[in-house]
């Protein structure tokens, strides 16, 4: 069977497979969900082994080590993967919600009704927990989904898939309601973005590059998870305990996520506390500042090797590493313009005792996620109480911000009448 033909054949299988999961109630999906999670710890000595295999070729291949970790499986983050499955079991079933009901005045009842999207892929890179979510998820909400995951997680996102698979066909679900294409060659994905026919909508996870190719061949909607270019703006009302410790969380903690942030912009007035306290406890961090010529005066004098001059594209960089472009402003509406022109819509903050400008800030800019005085690491499903996430879409329509079970869902009207024709 050639590429092409084991693409269509998997569209075909996983029609079928939608279609037969629109059928199943509530309690039978999440009997498979339990199932699914049973199945990934039973099977943690071949995922660990494959993920195992993963990170000895992607260390072979230079990969950095901000992607290694994310490639990373251990028993734990095993566990935890298990116990998300889980816990979306628990979550309410969006599938079937009446979103409105009304009579129109010649007796015609219309129904507005939460359904299933149908058949929906998922093309995604490195992180191979995003196909034990995005499976479940897609299950919970009656869809099939077919993945294809970048090359360097292949084996680990094999082995999760399969027995993903296996605790669908032991609670009685259709095991072609997760499907996974085995092949890292890059001809998949263009053929499975002309697959129409069988596949309702699209949804890309990773870098510029993949997204790019993503909305150029695709024949279906495409719900964007574009660059995390996430923006902390240090007003000259910050706390500067506040701001210190925000900042250090957002860029410390996890640097290699999407809601890391990559550029503070600090408020002139506000750049010697800054210098003093905050970007010493970077540097201390081990963050490299990329510095605009205000910052690079203020901080070059605590460290001459992690602090550099800032190129103009270190402002429209996702760098997923402890590197933290620094920007010096003279207001507030410039902080936001700085967003509007540089960031990504994703997550963006205002870190002020003014509730007057984080009015305007919550008010202007135009992410998904807007912050007064909070980490943006908490742009996430878990966070917002929707469980696990397929994902952050950057995109408007559809879809905004964390991405859960609502948002894998759409509606369809049914009328209900008893002979009223149109006059």
């Amino acid at each position: 069977m050639t590429l092409s033909e084991q693409i269509l054949d998997y569209g075909r299988r996983a029609r079928a497979a939608a279609r037969a999961l629109r059928l199943c109630t509530t309690e039978q999906k999440n009997a498979g969900i339990r199932a699914m999670a049973d199945e990934l710890l039973a099977a943690e000595s071949a995922i660990l082994a494959a993920n195992s295999q993963d990170l000895e070729k992607a260390k072979a291949s230079g990969l950095s080590g901000a992607m290694l970790e994310r490639l990373k499986l251990d028993p734990k983050r095993l566990a935890a993967m298990a116990d998300g499955v889980r816990q979306v079991a628990d979550l309410p079933d969006p599938v079937g919600e009446i979103l409105k009901d009304w009579t129109r005045p010649d007796g015609l009842n219309i129904q507005k009704k939460r359904v299933p999207i149908g058949v929906i892929g998922i093309i995604y890179e490195s992180r191979p927990n995003v196909t034990s979510d995005a499976a479940v998820l897609c299950l919970k909400t009656g869809n099939a989904t077919i993945l294809r995951g970048g090359s360097e997680s292949i084996a680990s996102n094999i082995a999760i898939a399969a027995a993903l698979s296996r605790g669908c066909a032991r609670a009685g679900l259709p095991a072609d309601a997760i499907l996974l294409i085995p092949v890292t060659d890059r001809e998949a994905v263009r053929l499975l973005c002309a697959m129409d026919q069988f596949l309702d909508c699209i949804i890309p996870r990773g870098g510029k590059g993949l997204i790019e190719t993503v909305v150029e061949h695709a024949r279906m909607p495409v719900i964007k998870h574009y660059d995390g270019i996430c923006a902390m703006y240090v007003d000259q009302a910050a706390d500067p305990a506040m701001a210190e410790s925000l900042i250090l969380n957002a860029k410390v903690q996890r640097p290699g996520v999407c809601n890391a942030i990559e550029t503070v912009l600090v408020h002139s007035a506000f750049l010697e506390k800054f210098a003093a306290t905050i970007g010493r406890a970077l540097l201390e961090n081990g963050v490299q500042l990329r510095c605009d010529e205000h910052s690079f005066s203020q901080l070059s004098t605590l460290n001459s090797q992690l602090v550099v001059r800032a190129k103009q594209d270190d402002y429209r960089t996702e760098f997923l590493d402890l590197i933290l472009a620094v920007k010096v402003v003279d207001s507030l509406d410039e902080a936001i313009a700085h967003i509007e022109a540089h960031g990504s819509h994703h997550s963006d903050c205002i870190i002020t005792a003014d509730e007057a400008a984080a009015s305007h800030f919550l008010a202007e800019v135009d992410s998904a996620t807007v912050y007064w005085n909070a980490s943006t690491r908490f742009t996430d499903g878990g966070e917002f109480g929707f469980g696990a996430e397929i994902g952050i879409s950057t995109d408007k329509l559809h879809a905004r911000g964390p991405m859960a079970l609502e948002e894998l869902t759409t509606y369809k009207y049914l009328l209900r009448g008893n002979g009223q024709i149109r006059g």
